[in-house]
């Protein structure tokens, strides 16, 4: 921390600029870790049979495309991903935030400037000779002047130059923050879309399996006619398609609250879904995935760099603590004419000027300034601390993800393989109970054990798609390879205190 001596600039003015209060900020040191898990992990994932199924190798340090959902290769996830990215209000909220936080530096750099004013005066007055003690008629006389006023304080201990740094990393937050609310559009997209697509699938798997259950019904109960099964069968039958047809209605209510969200994030209301539908089985699976060291991951993710600015700025805000108790410094000059009246503005003799310095020194505030220090201090302490744990929750996001992607690729395997057995199962059972091979009983333990099989796999296979698409949010999802910040909203500083002509509202006549 450099800190200037309290009373250095009464001694010499050559000492006094570019004397910059407070801490130089540093950024934090890079983790040193090499792995996200305890133990090295395998670098590929199992595969498995259909769809979801391929193996995927981790390729360490590469690089991920800006527009990562396209390698699942579905054009129509890729026209609702820009479609959300366009239209999602969430999106120009950001903007309009980068917008605010860049004119707000702006203003602030403002204040390393003079500040040049005009000022015009014009009075007629008239005097009362009684008011004074005096006899006579009344004396009526004028005032008229104008001046070019500049006052300009000078950043002795950088306490400006502190705020500006200060706003200059607000604004660099409201930019990753942009970018965070980008990756986190685009990732909610993509799974929404696998979720409904998944859905999708359990719905018509599970009214197959109603047609399944449904034609054993048919035989059970033409078995009865013919005397070979019982009325307890028949009943137990129904009751089985009962029981599958009500997980119909929760998988359609899903469904259908799927799509709801689907369509706030692409910016629609529910009545403008236009029915978009994806098939689990069309999506491909991306077989190479990037895995950013933990040095890069600080660097590639969007809230440890805006938790990185947030530090930054409390910082600078211990700086412009630190200058307030400082001594404070103005400078005023001002150079105009004035006169009794406009014919005489002019003329010689008319001219006026003032030159001030002045100095103000605060003894004693109650300890308001000391304590506005130490305030910013823990607030500085506070962002570091968050910093760190927005550090630990980005590794923590990265091992789920490279967890869940080894784990649920096993998982897909095992259901694939479960499904295969149950759907053999199904039809040994039907062919067995019609040749009466076996009991009843059996039948309807194949068609449930069946039922879950199809169910758990299709989920599996969501699983898989959705895993892949949290890697790629937790690495940072590539912005570094595009351009998301519109270039409005970096904004240009502005030079004058005049307001545009269209923003000037004069009252009509006759109001």
């Amino acid at each position: 921390m450099r800190l200037c001596p309290p009373f250095v600039a009464a001694l010499s003015t050559s000492v006094m600029i570019g004397c910059s209060a407070g801490p130089d900020f540093e950024r934090p040191d890079r983790p040193s870790a090499t792995r996200y898990t305890a133990e090295p992990l395998a670098l590929q994932t199992t595969a498995a049979p259909g769809p979801g199924g391929a193996a995927q190798t981790f390729v360490p340090e590469m690089d991920i495309p800006g527009e990562w959902w396209t390698l699942f290769q579905s054009p129509q996830l890729d026209v609702l991903v820009k479609e959300a990215l366009r239209a999602n209000p969430d999106i120009e909220a950001a903007q309009a935030a980068l917008r605010q936080s860049r004119q707000l530096l702006f203003a602030q750099q403002g204040s390393l400037f003079p500040t040049l004013s005009a000022n015009a005066l014009g009075q007629q007055q008239l005097a009362s000779a009684a008011a004074s003690g005096m006899t006579g008629d009344a004396t009526m006389y004028g005032v008229t002047s104008g001046s070019l006023n500049i006052a300009y304080s000078p950043d002795v201990f950088g306490g400006v130059r502190r705020a500006v740094e200060s706003r200059a990393a607000l604004a660099e937050f409201q930019r990753f923050e942009l970018e965070a609310a980008y990756l986190s559009l685009s990732a909610n997209v993509v799974v929404a879309a696998i979720n409904v697509a998944s859905l999708q699938a359990q719905i018509d798997a599970t009214r197959d399996i109603i047609r399944i259950v449904g034609d054993s019904l048919r035989v059970v109960r033409l078995q009865l006619d013919l005397g070979g099964a019982s009325a307890a069968d028949v009943l137990a039958q129904e009751a089985i398609l009962a029981q599958i047809e009500a997980t119909l209605p929760p998988l359609q209510k899903q469904l259908a609250l799927q799509r709801n969200q689907l369509m706030r994030l692409l910016g629609r209301s529910p009545d403008q879904d236009r029915g978009e539908t994806f098939d689990l089985a069309k999506l491909k699976l991306p077989t190479e995935l990037p895995v950013s060291l933990p040095s890069q991951l600080v660097e590639q993710r969007p809230d440890v760099r805006a938790a990185e600015a947030q530090l930054r700025a409390a910082s600078a805000d211990i700086g412009v603590a630190v200058a307030n108790q400082m001594p404070q410094f103005t400078i005023t000059a001002a150079l105009g004419l004035t006169s009794a009246g406009i014919s005489s503005l002019f003329v010689p003799g008319s001219g006026i000027w003032s030159v001030g310095l002045g100095i103000a020194q605060t003894l004693f505030d109650g300890g308001r300034l000391d304590s506005q220090r130490k305030a910013a201090i823990a607030a500085y302490e506070r962002a570091a601390a968050q910093y760190r744990g927005v550090v630990l929750s980005a590794f923590q996001d990265v091992a789920n993800a490279l967890r869940s992607l080894q784990i649920d690729a096993e998982a897909l395997r095992v259901q694939v393989a479960a499904e295969q057995t149950a759907a053999a199962s199904l039809r040994l059972a039907e062919q067995q109970y019609q040749l009466g091979g076996v009991n009843y009983l059996i039948l309807l333990n194949a068609q449930q054990t069946y039922q879950t099989a199809v169910i758990n796999r299709l989920r599996a296979q969501a699983t898989r798609y959705s895993d892949t698409a949290a890697l790629f949010q937790a690495l940072g999802g590539g912005w570094w390879n595009r351009r998301d910040v519109d270039p409005k909203s970096m904004g240009e500083p502005s030079r004058f205190s005049l307001p545009p002509i269209q923003d000037i509202k004069l009252p009509r006549a006759g109001r």
